[in-house]
């Protein structure tokens, strides 16, 4: 399996390994397949192995540089023990009409684990692959959960190095516990002055920063990403919406065959561009709903095809979607523009010199025949937290609330009556001031661990071992800089001459 970048000619191709080693492409791009995968296989066989053999399957459809053996024993280091439900990413049954499939069964109890428990699998297999002998270097941005989930699954991993930058502010008190708290001689969690656009630009700088890379490399490092730009962090994304169709099938709620809508949270487009790649794999799936908080900056770009970044920035209860800039739509427009680089890179200096962009006609029919988009407001957020609870005491965090308030209201006006899978991103214990607040209309005493327990108390559940694992942990101190400075201080972390 080759690669390019959606911005880049087809002068420079590479094999996945040195894809998911480089994270991003030099010329600002984003890897993806220079032909995407069109297997033979039998649904109905396919939706009914284990997690890990699925897993092992898909991910041998992108990565077969790698052999199914390999890729087989990545997948049953990635989702073993660690995670405290064998499924992997349960589908609940009906709650409030809807079903939620629950992605924060492990360690850091959010959706992310279920990529960052495979990639540092698939960076140290591909460094092996390609002989690489310099020490790695993760660097990332994180809008909370992919810092935590990264530091997690790269804890401690010989030869390589985690930074992680998020916004000072602009993620929840449990999600900076659980950053400064993991333990680990190689990771490093620092705060920025500014948003998570800040960060997430100022790495994507640093990465196609010349000069400093050939610094790296004469101190004999290289930097490669855990944030879903990096092709190895999107495709294991992909085999939970295989298994979530499994489930349906199995328990009777679909026939073999049958289409269902799948509704995203999102911010960086990275969860619900997973599902469009499910849906061009064969994945029977009618519509995807994306769903954003009140930085709706996608819901008006599906609905008019213009895409503004130039708008007010608001940190919302719903933190790791507070985001004006989503990476990955650039491999959906990549896509949809039939593979044109030109086109795609023109859209995106656009995005970068003007602040918007604007895509033809063609474009916005094919995004609207394939997406719906919605938005939830924080008192909606809270108001549908409520809503789902009173329904049959189901209990979701703020980030799945969102998703569930865009397909309430979706399915009240459209009367679309598709099986509707919801996906659920996060444990309701990473935001327990929110969800508190919601469930009695009273603030918790205090926030963190306090507000943690104080919900616990309320809801009268057994903890599982990621949320006791919180309680346990004994965080760092929190640095704070500028982002002028992250170069030099990646410069003093990696001791660089």
């Amino acid at each position: 399996m080759d690669y390019r970048s959606t911005q880049g000619d087809l002068s420079t191709i590479l094999k996945s390994p040195t894809a998911i080693l480089q994270g991003l492409s030099p010329d600002g791009g984003l890897y993806v397949p220079l032909h995407f995968p069109q297997p033979t296989y039998n649904l109905a066989t396919l939706i009914s192995l284990p997690y890990q053999q699925l897993a092992a399957t898909i991910l041998n459809w992108f990565f077969d540089e790698f052999t199914s053996d390999q890729l087989l024993k990545n997948a049953n280091t990635a989702y073993g023990s660690q995670w405290d439900n064998r499924l992997i990413a349960p589908l609940t049954p009906k709650h409030a009409s809807n079903y939620y499939l629950e992605l924060f069964h492990g360690p850091t109890l959010a959706f992310k684990d279920i990529a960052l428990q495979m990639l540092p699998q698939l960076v140290s297999r591909a460094a092996q692959n390609t002989q690489l002998e310099k020490q790695i270097v993760i660097l990332t941005a994180t809008s909370g959960d992919t810092g935590t989930a990264s530091m997690r699954g790269f804890s401690n991993q010989k030869d390589t190095q985690v930074i992680v930058f998020y916004p000072a502010g602009g993620v929840s008190p449990v999600q900076l516990r659980q950053m400064l708290g993991q333990p680990g001689s190689n990771l490093h969690a620092i705060a920025i002055k500014g948003n998570f656009d800040d960060a997430q630009t100022s790495v994507k700088h640093i990465f196609n920063d010349q000069a400093f890379n050939d610094r790296l490399a004469q101190n004999n490092n290289c930097f490669s990403s855990a944030n879903s730009m990096n092709i190895g962090r999107l495709i294991p994304q992909i085999v939970y919406y295989f298994a979530a169709y499994g489930q349906l099938v199995h328990t009777g709620g679909i026939q073999l065959g049958e289409k269902v809508n799948f509704t995203v949270p999102t911010g960086n487009f990275d969860d619900i561009l997973a599902g469009y790649y499910a849906k061009k794999l064969g994945l029977p799936i009618n519509k995807l709903l994306c769903a954003s908080n009140e930085n709706n900056v996608l819901t008006d770009f599906f609905k008019s095809g213009k895409y503004e970044r130039r708008r007010n920035f608001y940190l919302t209860n719903s933190p790791a979607m507070d985001i004006l800039v989503s990476s990955n739509l650039e491999r959906l427009l990549f896509d949809l523009y039939d593979e044109s680089c030109v086109t795609v890179a023109k859209l995106m200096k656009q995005l970068a010199t003007d602040g918007h962009y604007q895509v033809d006609s063609t474009v916005l029919n094919k995004l609207q025949e394939q997406f719906v988009a919605g938005f939830a407001t924080p008192d909606e957020v809270e108001a549908e937290i409520k809503r789902v609870y009173l329904n049959d005491g189901y209990v979701i965090d703020p980030h799945t609330a969102v998703a569930s308030y865009v397909t309430h209201q979706y399915q009240q006006q459209s009367h679309d009556t598709t099986p509707t899978v919801i996906v659920s991103t996060a444990s309701p214990y990473k935001f327990p001031e929110t969800v508190y607040h919601a469930l009695t209309n009273q603030k918790v005493s205090q926030s963190g661990i306090p507000a943690l327990q104080q919900l616990h108390d309320l809801l009268g559940d057994q903890l599982s071992a990621g949320v006791q694992a919180l309680v346990d942990q004994t965080p760092r101190q929190e640095k704070v800089i500028n982002p002028a400075d992250m170069e030099t201080l990646i410069s003093k972390i990696l001791n660089l001459k």
